[in-house]
């Protein structure tokens, strides 16, 4: 058993990084709500918060019993870049490192004299990296989308079922990114309907893409948009959705692929490898095409265009590394989760062999 003197210096251990704790999930509450907008995460943060406040209500009175500001010499120290913030971000992910730690400090000397409570402390551990990992998801957006198989186009008219709920199904199979692709919704629905789905693709670790409409991607809180060969230009969409967006091209033919590239796109749409009713109009560029282009950059590329399961592979074979795009092969599907796992095990089976045909490199 500890004695007193033990439980006084562990006590006041937990009570500094009690409220460190406290104040770091405060920080990144706000920064859900007011710079990401998104009410999910923002409520996921307050109700942590609420719970560490739970776990250490027993014990909160003498907590602030062993509490002498005066006498604490950490006060004192101070390292330089405490006060260097590049931008809410960095804020927050400063909130969000210091929250860890403290968590950390609050679990291990609580086992000092409360051993059920830091259990419960534990868990909240967990449950915080989470939150981290998801709130600052969308300044991670870029390497994510580099190990991203299978890309799905949710378009109500072209779905089986209901295009919330194929939406899920797609990604309960491991679609790594959505698109969300109406052409023709009133913008006050579209923008509601691309807000129920950013929020549904940080809950599940995906990235959302808006097709063609930069100022929906921003106020709904998506990872980017999609733009078209007539639609905004890159750099354009950049000044309104700021460094950390996604921007996607579609491209058609190897002259476009070099434009793009050019204009600073950090994923390229190549194709139709098929022929494909969502590209009417445009005669299939082929994987080809696909190879010119992997020949030429290593910026992603995404594959789309009439891909199915049955002629995925002859895609994966121009380039391993590819990103399959793809829309009624899932969402047309009577089983859409199953397409997609379908999908991205031939993509990852066609990376494996590209990676030990290269000698381990990544190709």
């Amino acid at each position: 058993m500890p004695g007193d003197l033990d439980a006084h210096h562990a006590a006041r251990i937990v009570d500094a990084n009690f409220n460190r704790a406290r104040e770091g999930l405060r920080v990144l509450e706000e920064y859900a709500r007011f710079v990401l907008e998104d009410h999910a995460l923002s409520r996921e943060a307050k109700e942590l918060r609420h719970r560490l406040a739970r776990a250490l209500a027993h014990v909160d009175g003498m907590l602030t019993a062993q509490r002498d500001i005066a006498g604490d010499v950490g006060t004192r120290v101070r390292t330089p870049d405490e006060y260097e913030r590049a931008g809410p971000r960095a804020v927050s992910t400063a909130a969000a490192r210091r929250t860890s730690e403290a968590l950390r400090c609050i679990e291990e000397y609580l086992k000092v004299f409360d051993v059920d409570a830091a259990r419960e402390v534990e868990s909240l551990r967990y449950a915080a990296y989470a939150l981290e990992r998801r709130v600052l998801a969308p300044d991670d957006a870029r390497r994510a989308f580099a190990e991203v198989c299978v890309y799905v186009l949710i378009t109500e008219s072209r779905c089986r079922a209901d295009w919330c709920r194929t939406a899920e199904l797609a990604l309960d199979g491991g679609a790594g990114a959505l698109q969300l692709r109406e052409k023709t919704l009133t913008d006050r629905v579209l923008v509601e309907r691309a807000t129920r789905l950013a929020s549904l693709c940080r809950e599940r670790g995906a990235l959302l893409i808006i097709n063609d409409r930069p100022e929906v991607a921003g106020l709904s809180g998506a990872h980017g948009v999609h733009l078209g060969q007539d639609d905004l230009r890159p750099a354009h969409a950049r000044r309104l959705l700021g460094p950390q967006a996604l921007i996607g091209c579609s491209t058609h033919n190897i002259t476009q692929v070099e434009a793009s590239l050019q204009e600073g796109a950090d994923y390229l749409a190549v194709g139709p490898m098929f022929d494909s009713p969502n590209k009417a109009g445009h005669p299939p560029a082929g994987p080809g095409t696909l190879i010119q282009a992997a020949a030429c950059t290593r910026t992603p590329l995404v594959a789309i265009g009439g891909i199915s399961q049955d002629n995925a592979h002859v895609v994966l074979a121009a380039h391993p590394r590819v990103v399959l795009a793809v829309c009624d092969a899932v969402v047309g599907s009577p089983d859409p989760c199953g397409a997609v796992t379908g999908l991205r095990h031939q993509v990852e089976s066609a990376r494996r062999q590209g990676r030990a045909a290269s000698g381990g490199a990544r190709c």
